[in-house]
Protein backbone atom coordinates (compact mmCIF):
# COMPACT_ATOMS: atom_id res chain seq x y z
CA UNK A 1 0.00 0.00 0.00
CA UNK A 2 1.51 3.47 -1.14
CA UNK A 3 1.90 5.94 1.51
CA UNK A 4 -0.45 8.99 1.23
CA UNK A 5 0.98 11.52 3.75
CA UNK A 6 -0.19 12.82 6.46
CA UNK A 7 -4.20 12.17 6.76
CA UNK A 8 -5.58 16.02 6.60
CA UNK A 9 -9.04 16.36 8.56
CA UNK A 10 -12.18 17.73 6.89
CA UNK A 11 -14.40 20.30 8.23
CA UNK A 12 -18.14 19.99 7.85
CA UNK A 13 -19.79 23.53 7.62
CA UNK A 14 -23.67 22.95 7.65
CA UNK A 15 -25.92 26.43 7.79
CA UNK A 16 -29.41 25.60 8.67
CA UNK A 17 -32.68 27.44 10.08
CA UNK A 18 -34.19 26.06 13.00
CA UNK A 19 -38.21 26.92 11.56
CA UNK A 20 -37.12 24.18 8.89
CA UNK A 21 -36.03 21.31 10.95
CA UNK A 22 -33.69 20.57 14.29
CA UNK A 23 -30.46 20.85 13.61
CA UNK A 24 -27.90 18.81 12.21
CA UNK A 25 -25.79 16.88 14.26
CA UNK A 26 -22.13 18.98 15.29
CA UNK A 27 -19.64 18.89 17.35
CA UNK A 28 -20.26 23.01 17.46
CA UNK A 29 -23.32 24.29 17.04
CA UNK A 30 -23.70 28.16 16.70
CA UNK A 31 -27.45 29.46 17.02
CA UNK A 32 -27.07 32.92 15.46
CA UNK A 33 -31.04 34.12 16.21
CA UNK A 34 -31.14 35.66 19.84
CA UNK A 35 -28.04 38.08 19.25
CA UNK A 36 -28.09 39.12 15.82
CA UNK A 37 -30.67 41.29 13.90
CA UNK A 38 -32.30 39.12 11.57
CA UNK A 39 -31.84 41.20 7.85
CA UNK A 40 -35.67 39.07 7.27
CA UNK A 41 -37.15 42.02 8.87
CA UNK A 42 -36.51 44.39 6.45
CA UNK A 43 -38.82 44.12 3.65
CA UNK A 44 -35.95 44.78 0.85
CA UNK A 45 -33.91 42.22 2.23
CA UNK A 46 -36.87 39.59 3.31
CA UNK A 47 -37.06 37.77 -0.05
CA UNK A 48 -32.92 37.74 -0.63
CA UNK A 49 -30.54 35.29 0.40
CA UNK A 50 -26.91 35.26 1.24
CA UNK A 51 -26.27 34.90 -2.60
CA UNK A 52 -26.80 38.72 -2.48
CA UNK A 53 -24.75 41.27 -1.42
CA UNK A 54 -27.01 43.53 0.48
CA UNK A 55 -27.56 40.73 2.74
CA UNK A 56 -23.69 39.69 3.33
CA UNK A 57 -23.09 43.22 3.99
CA UNK A 58 -25.74 43.93 6.52
CA UNK A 59 -24.85 40.36 8.41
CA UNK A 60 -20.83 41.04 8.08
CA UNK A 61 -21.72 44.69 9.42
CA UNK A 62 -24.02 43.21 12.42
CA UNK A 63 -22.03 44.60 15.59
CA UNK A 64 -20.60 40.86 17.28
CA UNK A 65 -20.15 38.99 14.00
CA UNK A 66 -16.51 39.61 12.62
CA UNK A 67 -15.50 38.91 16.74
CA UNK A 68 -17.51 35.64 16.62
CA UNK A 69 -16.37 34.48 13.29
CA UNK A 70 -12.76 34.89 14.78
CA UNK A 71 -13.60 32.99 17.44
CA UNK A 72 -15.46 30.00 15.81
CA UNK A 73 -12.39 29.77 13.74
CA UNK A 74 -9.84 29.68 16.63
CA UNK A 75 -12.64 27.01 17.98
CA UNK A 76 -12.22 25.11 15.13
CA UNK A 77 -8.31 24.90 14.61
CA UNK A 78 -8.29 24.13 18.33
CA UNK A 79 -10.61 21.28 18.10
CA UNK A 80 -8.81 19.74 15.01
CA UNK A 81 -5.53 20.04 16.94
CA UNK A 82 -7.10 17.09 19.64
CA UNK A 83 -5.10 13.93 19.73
CA UNK A 84 -8.36 11.90 17.81
CA UNK A 85 -9.90 14.66 16.12
CA UNK A 86 -10.77 12.96 12.43
CA UNK A 87 -12.36 16.20 11.19
CA UNK A 88 -15.18 18.80 13.34
CA UNK A 89 -19.14 19.52 12.01
CA UNK A 90 -20.06 22.81 12.64
CA UNK A 91 -23.70 23.68 12.45
CA UNK A 92 -24.79 27.41 11.92
CA UNK A 93 -28.24 28.05 12.36
CA UNK A 94 -30.32 31.27 12.37
CA UNK A 95 -34.24 31.27 12.24
CA UNK A 96 -35.04 30.42 8.10
CA UNK A 97 -31.49 29.55 7.07
CA UNK A 98 -31.33 32.47 4.26
CA UNK A 99 -29.25 35.41 5.77
CA UNK A 100 -27.73 34.95 9.09
CA UNK A 101 -26.56 31.59 9.14
CA UNK A 102 -25.43 30.88 4.92
CA UNK A 103 -23.36 34.49 5.26
CA UNK A 104 -21.69 33.79 8.21
CA UNK A 105 -21.21 29.86 6.67
CA UNK A 106 -19.64 31.42 3.77
CA UNK A 107 -17.12 33.64 5.26
CA UNK A 108 -15.91 30.79 7.84
CA UNK A 109 -15.34 28.58 5.01
CA UNK A 110 -13.01 30.93 3.24
CA UNK A 111 -11.36 32.34 6.72
CA UNK A 112 -10.58 28.38 7.29
CA UNK A 113 -9.63 27.36 3.94
CA UNK A 114 -7.18 30.77 4.26
CA UNK A 115 -5.10 28.48 6.87
CA UNK A 116 -5.28 25.73 4.39
CA UNK A 117 -7.90 23.41 6.37
CA UNK A 118 -10.13 21.05 3.59
CA UNK A 119 -13.96 22.44 4.07
CA UNK A 120 -16.97 21.27 2.81
CA UNK A 121 -19.93 23.38 2.91
CA UNK A 122 -23.79 22.27 2.95
CA UNK A 123 -26.38 25.29 2.91
CA UNK A 124 -29.60 23.19 4.04
CA UNK A 125 -32.18 25.60 4.37
CA UNK A 126 -30.84 28.50 1.92
CA UNK A 127 -33.54 27.24 -1.31
CA UNK A 128 -36.39 27.02 1.09
CA UNK A 129 -38.73 29.12 0.42
CA UNK A 130 -39.03 32.72 2.88
CA UNK A 131 -40.69 31.52 6.18
CA UNK A 132 -43.89 33.75 7.03
CA UNK A 133 -44.18 34.65 10.64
Amino acid sequence: MADTGPHVATVEIISFGYLHAAPPPAHLTIDLRAHFRDPHISPELRHMSAHDEPVRTTVLGTSGIPELLEATKDAVTALLSGPSADGVTVALGCAGGRHRAPVFAQFLTTRLRGRGLRVNLTHRDLGKPVVTR
